[in-house]
């Protein structure tokens, strides 16, 4: 009767070693899954990485383009400004209609009148309301003073 016990122990201890290599072995086998996923998962970060730097350089390369197109006749217009007189844009003076003086060889008819506006729209100069490009003679018949006397 002893001997169907110990068939019995050492079966059971050949299951239990059994299940140890199995699951010894399964072990084994999702580590080496895991370690092949994850060197597909940075091979596969890496093209994604390469794709993306690609398609930035391409992107940044054509907004470029796009804006030397687009700023290249601002650019040209520029000398033509520096013809309109008294136009003198210094580094410090960022306004979008900039202003221009009336002067004793520049619209000597406007010096010191009220209506004198003296600003560049575009690439024209309004110098005021009433004579749009200015007085011919010295004398304005629309001049009047600063004060509102």
């Amino acid at each position: 009767m002893e001997d169907w016990q110990k068939d019995f122990l050492n079966m059971l201890e050949t299951v239990t070693v059994e299940f140890e290599q199995f699951f010894q072995d399964v072990g084994e086998v999702v580590e080496s899954v895991a370690d092949e996923l994850g060197e597909v998962f940075e091979t596969v970060v890496e093209e994604i990485e390469n794709t993306v730097e690609e398609i930035e350089n391409t992107i940044v390369t054509e907004i470029d383009q796009y804006l030397e197109i687009f700023f290249e006749p601002i650019v040209e217009i520029e000398p033509e400004l520096e013809e309109i007189p008294n136009y003198n844009v210094t580094e410090n003076d960022f306004s979008i209609n900039p202003k221009v003086e009336a002067t004793s060889t520049n619209h000597t008819a406007c010096v010191g009148c009220r209506h004198f506006h003296g600003q560049v729209y575009g690439r024209n100069l309004l110098v005021c309301a009433m004579h749009p490009y200015g007085w011919d003679d010295e004398n304005c018949p629309d001049w009047e003073g600063d004060n509102w006397d």
